[in-house]
């Protein structure tokens, strides 16, 4: 059986925080081996995309490296990230929620340089689907904007934020 998605998040946490004692090596051998299944992958990302730690701030190349061993996964979960936490910034400010907004953008900004260095054909396919689905209420992200119950403001801002990537 595959790890399960608390497992990664811990397993996470405990390498972010050992990061400064590791060598390059071993960093992007355990973030492939997490980054290999959907829940890993799942858990990796929503633990270094939240983490306040500053090995987080920039990518790395052993981060980088080991997310270009997943491309499936990793291509999916950037976009809907990056979907999300656009999302959450306008509403969190929208509810007056000045903090939850901006540790949303910190997530979006982390996503954003996670897109900007791992940016392939495969990925950019991804973020037109995405647009697609944004413009004309159909295709391959309709059913996930439309369980999200994202609002027309929302989808303005995610629109405009992939349209830097396309």
């Amino acid at each position: 059986m595959g790890i399960t998605f608390e497992n990664a998040i811990q397993q996470t946490q405990d390498l972010l925080s050992q990061i400064e004692f590791l060598d390059t090596d071993t960093i992007t051998q355990e973030i492939t081996e997490l980054v290999s299944t959907e829940n890993g992958a799942r858990g990796f990302f929503v633990t270094y995309s939240t983490s306040d730690l500053s090995y987080t701030e920039y990518p790395s190349l052993e981060v980088i490296t080991a997310l270009k061993t997943s491309p499936t996964l990793v291509n999916e979960l950037l976009v809907k990230n990056l979907v999300m936490s656009t999302a959450m910034v306008i509403y969190h400010r929208s509810q007056g929620d000045e903090e939850n907004a901006r540790g949303s953008e910190k997530v979006q900004e982390k996503n954003s340089q996670l897109i900007k260095q791992l940016l392939s054909p495969a990925l950019g396919e991804k973020l037109r689907q995405l647009a697609t689905s944004l413009n004309t209420g159909q295709g391959e992200y309709q059913a996930f904007l439309e369980r999200w119950g994202y609002d027309d403001c929302q989808r303005q801002a995610i629109a405009e934020i992939i349209q830097t990537f396309l």
